[in-house]
């Protein structure tokens, strides 16, 4: 939000500046999206659950519901599992990938941001001489 509103209006020329602001803007919120989708495995998980809880008090008698929730839960729990694994110990293969995937996405967002950081903050030289 922050990089959006220092975005100035549309000129023609001296639009290096922008043109960084518009590409921070654009890695911020691929970051943003990657983190999201990783971090919302929580609440659909949640929401699943409510779902088949809602058929088993509506149909107590269907046993089909009860070991869908039981596999549900320990399908959730290896991936709480994981999730810890990933985060404490980074033991497999996979889980050092995603981490370094994560570790690498905000290290390249800091990186452009602190390197571009005066081109974010004013995008255009404010210096008139240049003109004539």
């Amino acid at each position: 939000m922050w990089i959006t509103l220092l975005i100035p209006r549309i000129e023609d020329g001296n639009n290096f500046g922008v043109s960084i602001q518009e590409e921070t803007l654009g890695e911020v919120r691929n970051v943003e999206s990657e983190a999201a989708s990783f971090l919302d495995q929580m609440s659909r998980y949640f929401t699943s659950r409510a779902k088949l809880l809602t058929k088993i008090a509506k149909y107590p008698h269907v046993d089909d519901y009860r070991r869908a929730i039981l596999d549900m839960d320990e399908k959730q729990f290896i991936n709480i599992r994981y999730i810890f694994l990933l985060i404490f110990l980074c033991d497999s293969a996979r889980s050092r990938l995603v981490v370094l995937e994560m570790r690498n996405h905000f290290s390249t967002l800091y990186d452009i941001i602190t390197k571009n950081i005066e081109k974010i903050k004013k995008p255009r030289n404010s210096n008139m001489d240049m003109l004539y």
